[in-house]
């Protein structure tokens, strides 16, 4: 099943994490959104600055930023209502997986990465 995915702390860089997970996403057949505050384009796809600017539902948030960016933005993430929210390796933030909890919204420490190649995405 085709998710819409928003990726924080997109990267148009392909040596970082968020651009292989940008580009996984999109092979297996994902709508990838990215986020960045200054990128304009990836491969093609516009960029959105921030997640107010995320247009529709989101199915799954997976976070790429560190934690002190996450918890300054966790009024947006609690208002956005994906469907999941991802803390890959190194953005897990106690405080963000509090605030989800309050709001209903399911959350896993994974990686993107591991859970496409898997199939357990």
């Amino acid at each position: 099943m085709s998710e819409r995915v928003a990726i924080l702390g997109a990267s148009d860089q392909p040596d970082r994490y968020a651009h292989r997970a940008f580009r996984m996403l999109r092979e297996h057949g994902h709508e990838a959104v990215p986020v960045h505050p200054t990128l304009a384009e990836i491969e093609g796809v516009s960029v959105v600055p921030d997640l107010p600017s995320v247009d529709g539902q989101v199915d799954t948030l997976t976070l790429y930023v560190r934690p002190s960016i996450s918890e300054s933005i966790a009024d947006d993430i609690v208002a956005m209502k994906p469907g999941r929210v991802i803390f890959n390796p190194g953005t897990e933030s106690a405080l963000l997986q509090a605030r989800l909890d309050e709001a209903g919204i399911p959350w896993e420490e994974a990686c993107t990465l591991v859970l496409l190649g898997t199939g357990m995405f």
